[in-house]
C-alpha cells in the first residue's frame, strides 16, 4: 500500500477546529493507516491549536467509534480517519475524514472474469425462465434451478453488473461504470439502507444494496474481507480488481464451499451442547442486546442454559476459559466467519445456533448475518 497515493483530507477538520476553538481532540484511524498517525497528529497541531490524543486501541470500522473513554479525559471532539458516518449515535461529537486513493487500474485484467460471471447469471436467468413457464416441474426440479451459490432459492430478474467498492475507492465507480457500459456491461451502482452513506458502498456487515436485477458484482478494492461478505449474503458471482496491486481475480465457487463446509461443521459439533456463552458487542455500532437477549431465550426453551457475556473486543484470550460448550456472536457478524478457527470452541452466528436448535433448515440456504 503506498500511503503517499492517499488523500487524507484534513482541512475541513482544521477549519472546524479553529471555528470551534477545540483544544483536545482524539484522532481515530483503522489499523491500515496508523503508520501515518504521528505525522497526522503533527499535520493538526501544526495547522489548529488543538492537541491531539492518538486513540490507539484496534479500529475495525465506523461501527468502532471512540465514545465514553474519551470523553473522561476531556476530548471535545472524535477525529475519525477512513470510513463514512453510520446511523449511530457514540455519544460523543465526532468528525468523519475521508481518505481517497489515487489508483485507477486497467479493466482489461477483469474482463474475462466478468464475461463468465455474465454468463453464469444468463444461464440461471434462463433456467427460472423455463421454470415460470412450465408449473409440471416437480418441486425438487424447480429448487434445483433456483439455487444460488450458498444454497438459497432466490429470484433474479437480470443480469445487470453491480458495480461496489470500498470506501477509499467510492469516487471511481462512476468512472469505471462508464468503461463498463463501453465495454458492453449493463452496470448498476447500488443504493443502499441507512448504514450505508454512499452508493456503492459495502460494509462488512451489511450489503442492502444488493437487487434481483444484479447478476454478478465487481468489486474494487483490495483484500478478501468485503467480497467474502458480498457472496455469502447474495449467493452471486463476484470478482475483484485491485486499485492497489492493479490484481483481477475473483471469490470462487470453490471457496464459497469451503467457507460453508467449515460452518456446517461447526454447526454439527453443537449437537450436544448444553451451555453457551453469548457475545454482546459493546461498540456503539456493534451493540445488539435485543437479538441476544432472544437467543438466550431460545437456548432456555430448548432447556440450554446461554450466559450473556458483553466486551468491547472479541478476543480468543478474553473467552476461551469459560466453561461453556460453546459461543454465539452477536457482535459484529465477521468475527465468527473471519476469525472462528482462532477459537478452542465452536463459535456460532445467530443463524447457525438456529439451524444448531432445529429452528431453521440448513437446507433452504445459508443466511448471512448482517446488522441493518
Amino acid at each position: 500500500m503506498d500511503l503517499d497515493r492517499h488523500d487524507f483530507q484534513v482541512s475541513d477538520l482544521v477549519e472546524r477546529l479553529k471555528a470551534e476553538d477545540t483544544r483536545l481532540v482524539a484522532l481515530q484511524l483503522p489499523e491500515g493507516l496508523k503508520i501515518q498517525a504521528l505525522e497526522l497528529m503533527d499535520r493538526i497541531e501544526t495547522e489548529s491549536a488543538a492537541k491531539v490524543i492518538l486513540a490507539a486501541d484496534p479500529c475495525f470500522g465506523a461501527c468502532d467509534l471512540v465514545h465514553h473513554k474519551m470523553k473522561m479525559m476531556g476530548v471535545e471532539l472524535v477525529a475519525h480517519m477512513g470510513h463514512s458516518q453510520m446511523n449511530i449515535d457514540s455519544g460523543m461529537p465526532t468528525h468523519f475524514i475521508p481518505v481517497t486513493y489515487d489508483g485507477d487500474p486497467e479493466l482489461a485484467p477483469v474482463i474475462p472474469i466478468i464475461e463468465k460471471h455474465r454468463e453464469m447469471a444468463l444461464q440461471r436467468l434462463s433456467k427460472e425462465d423455463i421454470v415460470s413457464t412450465h408449473s409440471d416441474l416437480s418441486d425438487e426440479e424447480a429448487k434445483e434451478r433456483f439455487l444460488d451459490a450458498v444454497g438459497r432459492v432466490a429470484p433474479l430478474s437480470d443480469v445487470k453488473l453491480g458495480l461496489v467498492g470500498s470506501i477509499q475507492h467510492l469516487h471511481l465507480l462512476e468512472t469505471f461504470k462508464e468503461r463498463l457500459q463501453s465495454a458492453g456491461f449493463d452496470v448498476k451502482i447500488p443504493t443502499g439502507g441507512e448504514r450505508l452513506s454512499f452508493p456503492g458502498q459495502v460494509l462488512g456487515c451489511n450489503y442492502s444494496g444488493d437487487d434481483d436485477d444484479i447478476g454478478h458484482y465487481l468489486f474494487l478494492g483490495s483484500g478478501d474481507f468485503h467480497p467474502i461478505g458480498l457472496v455469502l449474503h447474495t449467493g452471486k458471482p463476484l470478482a475483484l480488481l485491485d486499485p492497489y496491486t492493479t490484481e483481477a481475480r475473483e471469490i470462487s465457487l470453490g471457496f464459497v464451499e469451503g467457507i460453508l463446509r467449515q460452518r456446517f461443521g461447526l454447526i454439527m459439533m453443537c449437537q450436544d451442547a448444553q451451555r453457551y456463552g453469548i457475545l454482546i458487542g459493546e461498540k456503539p455500532g456493534q451493540m445488539r442486546r435485543s437479538l441476544a437477549l432472544r437467543m438466550k431465550r431460545m437456548l432456555e426453551s430448548h432447556g440450554k442454559k446461554g450466559y450473556l457475556l458483553a466486551l468491547e473486543h472479541v478476543d480468543p484470550e478474553l473467552i476461551n476459559f469459560y466453561p461453556v460448550d460453546a459461543f454465539v456472536n452477536t457482535a459484529c457478524p465477521r468475527i465468527a466467519i473471519d476469525d472462528s478457527v482462532k477459537y478452542d470452541k465452536p463459535l456460532l452466528t445467530p443463524f447457525e445456533l438456529e439451524v444448531a436448535l432445529g429452528e431453521k433448515k440448513w437446507e433452504h440456504g445459508y443466511q448471512f448475518d448482517e446488522i441493518p
